[in-house]
């Protein structure tokens, strides 16, 4: 076993996942702390980084030790390494985040957490560490991805109006109503939508069901159309 003379950092992960079940608030993954420092505070679930796993096998591990929450594609987001951001010493932070149905994901508390709970974005308790931080960025992050890339698709069902697939953008991206015209013409443009050829079952004013055209989104990537994409879904109100 090698000795070091300079001190080395710890390494953690932190996972911010966002959740969403088709209502108009977006909504966070949390913890209550069972354990120092900060204990009973809510926080990211995550934790320290075993000698014999990488980041995102870290990341997925931990997300599931202690939320049972798994099966996720997680993106890395940011480190996170000011000095005194951990009351335990030198520790640097790798953040993580995922954009879910919180229908298929059910938290249940395990390990060091005391309880686990799903927060409305705009109503979070006081949070431990720099965790305040971390969400402040994740969240600027998946609205500016959500603008280039239909990245909320899979929160839908496989069917769905173009009603539903506006109040899914609205809440992403925090705003109270786009103008329907604006935001229909716009999606449309993309050409990522394909018309299903019938109507959803209700009994007032129904509305055409459509699918998301994965073959035609792929292609648009593979050409290197991504500007195509950033401006039909840079939405205004």
């Amino acid at each position: 076993m090698p000795t070091y003379q300079h001190p080395r950092p710890s390494v953690t992960v932190d996972v911010v996942v966002f959740g969403y079940d088709g209502g108009r608030d977006l909504k966070l993954l949390l913890i209550q702390r069972g354990g120092e420092p900060f204990k009973g505070q809510w926080a990211l679930p995550g934790g320290f980084v075993d000698m014999e796993e990488d980041l995102a096998t870290s990341a997925l591990r931990e997300l599931r030790e202690e939320t049972g929450v798994k099966d996720l594609f997680l993106e890395q987001l940011y480190t996170f390494g000011a000095p005194d951001r951990d009351p335990r010493g030198r520790v640097i932070s790798v953040a993580y985040f995922a954009l879910v149905n919180l229908t298929d994901h059910p938290a249940v508390a395990a390990s060091d957490a005391e309880r686990v709970d799903w927060f409305k974005l705009q109503e979070l308790p006081e949070l431990a560490f720099d965790h305040a931080t971390i969400i402040e960025m994740a969240t600027a992050r998946l609205r500016a991805k959500v603008r280039y890339q239909p990245i909320g698709f899979e929160l839908l069902p496989e069917e769905f109006t173009l009603a539903e697939l506006q109040a899914l953008y609205e809440t992403v991206l925090g705003v109270p109503q786009f103008n329907k015209r604006n935001f229909r013409t716009r999606i449309m443009k993309t050409g990522i939508l394909q018309e299903v050829g019938r109507q959803q079952n209700v009994a007032h004013r129904p509305a055409a069901l459509y699918r998301f055209n994965k073959e035609t989104y792929h292609h648009l990537v593979e050409q290197r159309d991504s500007a195509v994409l950033r401006r039909a879904l840079d939405f205004e109100l």
